[in-house]
């Protein structure tokens, strides 16, 4: 039988998302991919005395973290938007020393309805390493979207 609490919780809903770097908000988020956590399995083969064999499955080397997907409304001034300043910084000097400030920690941070912080993923030492316009056409009249690779080397969610 659950636990009598189990059930009372309601369901996160990501009603909306933001990119948070270095402690302050810089972007509005359409959808987030990448948000993936794994520990890395090792698997063993064992002959027990009988001659039956057996795998053993422990934890095994750290599995590498994904790029982190996101896909924001274009900025209508890129020269005053935050992430399109850092991307430009990046791909006209480059990363500079291996743990230089281009590298920065940051956040998607969820919200549900009534804008109460329901998740956040914290991320270290990442950079924007491409931003792709979406397909552009006259017949639309959506707004125009940007979808945002930012390679990270650890993630972590903390709520």
């Amino acid at each position: 039988m659950p636990e009598a609490g189990l059930f009372k919780l309601d369901p996160m809903i990501a009603m909306n998302f933001f990119l948070e770097i270095d402690g302050e908000v810089v972007s509005a988020l359409m959808s987030v991919s990448g948000l993936d956590m794994e520990i890395g399995v090792m698997k063993v083969t064992q002959t027990g005395k009988d001659g039956k064999k057996q795998q053993v499955k422990s934890i095994g080397q750290v599995v590498e973290t994904p790029d982190v997907q996101l896909t924001r409304v274009a900025s209508n001034d890129m020269t005053q938007d935050p992430l399109w300043k850092w991307f430009n910084d990046i791909r006209t000097t480059g990363l500079g020393a291996e743990r230089s400030t281009k590298r920065k920690n940051g956040s998607v941070v969820i919200y549900n309805s009534s804008l109460t912080e329901v998740a956040r993923f914290n991320f270290f030492n990442g950079w924007p390493s491409k931003i792709a316009t979406d397909q552009l056409s006259v017949d639309g009249s959506d707004a125009v979207k940007e979808n945002i690779t930012l390679v990270v080397e650890r993630l972590e969610r903390v709520k």
